[in-house]
């Protein structure tokens, strides 16, 4: 399947809430393909969602220590304790920010088939899942940083 280009940060497809799939048909297994490509044409890449290359659809791939996999339409139902880590994003290639998530997540969807999956995780594959979430949701990881730091972060993620 096709590799696609990954949107930057300063691209508009990312600040736009994504739109639920409807039909689980062809062309979106064929999202679900081009998106595990995409994904998997990079080393470190962990999780990447439709909107990144231009798709606003509620689609993400994952893959982090041995588990890999889809979800379509996803929610997220996110555990009380938190945890700081440093998180990147391939939007804004090379820049790593700490950032404090939900150490556990229950994430609920369907796959490219329409059938029900759950997905429960934690520590680094519970903050990838919510951090692909929240780009379905038009939300960039640097909307959760203090804006001191968003204006650093920015420096460093924009180009020129």
């Amino acid at each position: 399947m096709t590799v696609r280009p990954i949107r930057t940060f300063d691209d508009p497809v990312l600040r736009r809430v994504s739109a639920p799939v409807q039909d689980f048909d062809r062309e979106l297994r064929r999202l679900v393909k081009s998106l595990t490509a995409t994904m998997g044409a990079g080393a470190g890449r962990a999780g990447l969602a439709a909107p990144q290359i231009g798709e606003p659809l509620r689609v993400l791939v994952y893959s982090y220590d041995g588990k890999s996999g889809h979800l379509v339409n996803p929610r997220l139902e996110l555990s009380q304790r938190r945890i700081t880590a440093d998180e990147a994003c391939l939007s804004a290639p090379g820049v790593w920010w700490p950032l404090d998530r939900s150490y556990m997540v229950t994430a609920r969807g369907r796959d490219m088939f329409g059938k029900p999956v759950t997905v429960r995780a934690l520590g680094v594959l519970a903050r990838v899942l919510q951090h692909e979430v929240d780009h379905l949701d038009g939300v960039l990881f640097s909307d959760h940083l203090e804006e001191s730091e968003r204006e650093r972060f920015l420096a460093a993620a924009l180009p020129g």
